[in-house]
């Protein structure tokens, strides 16, 4: 039984494992976007998540504890570099995981792994500025009246105020 073992072993003894996610974990920050299996995929994620949360502070220690954890000089300046600034005002959640489908030989599950903040195809629509306001979806079909309405209403003011505006001007 496994009772209280939140970990995924992924079929490996400890030391193995280790060196799977310290592996896994120089890929991804080095390339910013890898394709594994979906068990190492959020295997990965439960490893790297709180490291990259300790590059917002560029400290000495907090470089040394990073580097423990990954062995590779290249990865930890890459780390507290680029994707440290990248991540900086995030609250969390700086890795994304997407299903692929099924491996062809065996029928593992695949999934990618990929830094939030790098994906352009994601982050367009999100950071143009303008802050969109999500719509509510009801079951009744008012909503379409309501936004008919309050636009005829807004064109009449301004209709109003450019009138007001002409007399103004013509009476000076």
């Amino acid at each position: 039984m496994r009772h209280g073992k939140k970990i995924n072993h992924l079929g490996r003894k400890v030391g193995h494992r280790k060196a799977l996610l310290k592996n896994l974990s120089i890929a991804l920050i080095t390339h910013k976007r890898i394709n594994t299996t979906l068990a190492k995929a959020k295997a990965l994620r439960r490893h790297l998540e709180p490291l990259v949360t300790k590059t917002k502070t560029n400290t000495t220690h907090s470089r040394r504890v990073a580097f423990s954890y990954l062995q590779n000089k290249e990865a930890v300046t890459e780390l507290f570099g680029p994707i440290a600034s990248k991540v900086a005002n995030r609250p969390g959640g700086y890795l994304r995981v997407i299903k692929l489908g099924f491996r062809q030989s065996d029928g593992a599950e695949m999934a990618m792994i990929e830094f939030v903040d790098y994906n352009e195809v994601y982050t367009v629509g999100t950071s143009s500025g303008k802050e969109s306001k999500k719509k509510t979806r009801t079951r009744r079909g008012g909503g379409s009246k309501k936004a008919a309405a309050a636009a005829v209403a807004t064109e009449t003011a301004t209709e109003i105020v450019e009138e007001v505006k002409n007399d103004a001007s013509e009476e000076e």
